[in-house]
């Protein structure tokens, strides 16, 4: 039973920061310091990925008509549109999925440790803070079905910069987006659907490792801890994307820049004192 209510909190900690642009990595690496669950290593990095299925199916729900091209009272000129969104959206996948192959254990291996973390952390809190003061920052884009080709491309250069942990993946598109001259809706929008292929990617290429390294076959307290931590994953992931939408209607994202800079400070002192 303890284990399970440490999934919970690996599931309660994925939904939240997984769309809120304050690194999702950064979290449960520290969440990892402090509430250990009782599993092999190998079985917790696939646990620590797994989760995110149940985010990106609350995704899936939430923007379900929007993303799907037929149905739905759609006539021709909706569902082409739809299918463009689609073409954007994998064009953005293109950088982070070539640079994710190429340096996934690299990055695994040398970069997910608490002073990377704490450090991108301070730094894109910082940045975050920086573009939002921009007064004269030129709003172009209003809607995601707007976004050019080119734009989706630049967005997703940006992304990169999310393999390293601690940037987040929704901050580095969110902030990219908003230097490319999107409101914070529609970069928002978007950045959540580019998950669906993105997050989808990274968990069937952990889910794959694990298979070969370990085999899929896992104790009941394993096969509990994942259903646990996905579910719960799923209900916070849907209940925080609906209000961070309502958020950004009247606020900026200035707050969440100093809530990674506190935070990146806590953690960088913390792996200090060690």
């Amino acid at each position: 039973m303890i284990e399970i209510f440490k999934s919970i909190l690996f599931g309660i900690v994925e939904g939240i920061t997984e769309w809120l642009p304050i690194s999702s990595t950064g979290h449960m690496i520290l969440l990892d310091e402090l509430v250990k669950l009782n599993v092999s290593h190998e079985f917790y990095k696939f646990f620590e990925v797994i989760i995110q299925f149940g985010a990106i199916l609350a995704v899936i729900i939430i923007y379900f008509k929007k993303i799907f091209p037929w149905g739905f009272g759609k006539d021709k000129d909706d569902t082409k549109e739809t299918l463009n969104l689609w073409g954007k959206i994998l064009v953005a996948c293109i950088p982070a999925a070539i640079l994710g192959l190429l340096f996934d254990d690299f990055l695994d291996k040398y970069l997910y440790n608490g002073f990377t973390v704490a450090l991108m952390l301070i730094i894109y809190g910082i940045l975050f803070i920086i573009v939002e003061n921009k007064n004269n920052r030129k709003v172009t884009t209003k809607s995601m079905y707007d976004i050019t080709y080119k734009q989706a491309l630049k967005v997703g250069i940006f992304q990169v910069l999310a393999l390293i942990p601690g940037t987040s993946r929704s901050g580095a598109t969110i902030l990219g987006g908003l230097t490319l001259g999107m409101d914070r809706k529609t970069i928002s929008n978007f950045t959540f659907i580019l998950a669906i292929p993105v997050m989808a990617g990274a968990s069937l290429l952990k889910l794959l490792k694990y298979i070969l390294k370990v085999g899929f076959t896992f104790t009941h307290t394993e096969l509990a801890v994942l259903i646990v931590g996905c579910l719960v994953s799923f209900i916070v992931s849907f209940v925080v994307i609906k209000a961070l939408l309502r958020y950004i209607r009247k606020h900026d994202f200035k707050v969440f820049g100093y809530y990674r800079i506190a935070l990146g400070i806590i953690v960088l002192l913390y792996f200090i004192l060690k």
